[in-house]
């Protein structure tokens, strides 16, 4: 993942961008404690606020791939399909980290 690109795609210092990132990360994870817990209260509506919040956050950054598979979650949660959507929260959960460990580097 090429921070310094992405910043500039969206004209953007690094620094910035990256205070950005640390930002989302910290929402991010947030968003997801929310998305599972959601998810076992069989709250669609509540996960589809949390995907819709990654979702956004996401695509403002640049992060095309989770913004996608957070839109998928939140189109599922809006119609309580909840059961459908735990591999696709793992798969943003797993995203997510690979991003944190990479900003820390």
């Amino acid at each position: 993942m090429n921070f310094k690109e992405l910043a500039k795609n969206l004209g953007l210092e690094e620094d910035a961008y990256m205070e950005l990132i640390e930002l989302f990360i910290e929402t991010g994870r947030s968003d997801l404690d929310k998305l599972r817990s959601a998810i076992d209260e069989g709250n669609g509506e509540e996960a589809g606020n949390a995907a819709h919040s990654i979702k956004g956050a996401a695509g403002s950054l640049g992060l095309i791939e989770i913004s996608e598979v957070a839109k998928e979650i939140e189109g599922k949660a809006r119609n309580e399909r909840l059961e459908e959507i735990t591999e696709s929260a793992q798969a943003i959960k797993k995203r997510l980290e690979e991003i944190a460990e990479l900003s820390q580097g």
